[in-house]
């Protein structure tokens, strides 16, 4: 069954794609965006999965997904049909050997108990087996993708099977949806004093709740808010053949300077900007050369 789904799929195998589609109207509180992927014929090679203000679910559609390094490293490499993930602030290591395909979806901390039946913050720093968490779900929606013909079909089928399977509720706190939302919309760019001011609780009590229902701390989730926000601002650079500095990124971006930009990319990405870029490009320096280091920096993290 499996064979003639490929066969079926085979011209689609012979070139790379990668698309993103928003989910259905109703979804969009619960969820971000969807991604569907498909490469073959590559070098094999090693993806560094970022932190993001996203949960992470994966549903393969050839080979499974294979997991060198979590972001705990308490758990074992492995491979996946589906995976679901919580925040992280370490990079998780996954590697293929030069095919993989898939459909990727990027949940709101705030959507978890809707779609997964529990808050964020109990998958904190996990990668775990898709069944483990949605149960007979996950083969459902796996097996319906490896049904479905070309992107559009797949990406309604997800619409389909998230809308009926969706609880929304009003578990979560006003004050930490109120909390998460303005951190978003700042960037990262936020305080935890003034996040507790406006929630109208302590820095203490908005800690614990904050972490319960998102995942991480407010430090933690507004460094990783930054720090999406600045890899993505290079990235679009890259892709739109805009010049940049890291110093001009550390700047947009609220970084104090370049050096505390390197070091929150070494310790969300575990290398440096240039490293990450070149590792995602495909053409090595010709692709990230609009992207540069600062006049006179001379630290690991410059592009020249």
């Amino acid at each position: 069954m499996a064979a003639t789904r490929g066969t079926a799929d085979a011209d689609e195998r012979d070139e790379a794609r990668f698309l993103h589609r928003r989910p259905a109207p109703a979804l969009r509180p619960l969820v971000a965006w969807y991604s569907g992927y498909r490469e073959a014929g590559v070098p094999p090679a090693t993806h560094r999965g970022l932190p993001s203000p996203y949960l992470t679910v994966i549903v393969t559609l050839d080979d499974p997904l294979v997991v060198s390094a979590h972001p705990d490293p308490r758990t074992p490499p492995g491979s996946y049909d589906t995976l679901v993930g919580g925040l992280h602030t370490t990079p998780a290591l996954i590697r293929h050997d030069g095919r993989q395909s898939g459909v990727q979806l990027a949940l709101t901390p705030l959507g978890a108990r809707a779609l997964l039946g529990l808050p964020a913050g109990e998958l904190s720093g996990l990668d775990l087996d898709g069944a483990e968490v949605l149960g007979r779900l996950a083969g459902e929606l796996r097996e319906r993708l490896l049904e479905a013909h070309g992107w559009d079909e797949r990406f309604a089928v997800v619409d389909a099977v998230l809308s009926r399977h969706a609880r929304p509720t009003r578990a979560h706190p006003a004050e930490v949806a109120r909390a998460w939302r303005r951190m978003l919309a700042a960037g990262g760019q936020v305080t935890v004093s003034g996040l507790a001011r406006d929630a109208g609780w302590s820095a203490r009590h908005l800690n614990g709740r904050f972490r319960e229902e998102i995942g991480l701390s407010p430090k933690e989730a507004a460094r990783v808010v930054r720090f999406d926000r600045v890899r993505r601002l290079l990235q679009g650079a890259v892709a739109s053949g805009r010049r940049l500095t890291l110093a001009d990124a550390a700047a947009e971006c609220g970084f104090y300077d370049q050096a505390h930009l390197a070091r929150e990319f070494g310790a969300f990405a575990g290398c440096s900007p240039s490293r990450w870029l070149a590792e995602e490009g495909r053409h090595g320096s010709e692709l990230f050369r609009n992207v540069q280091a600062g006049a006179g920096d001379g630290s690991p993290d410059s592009m020249a």
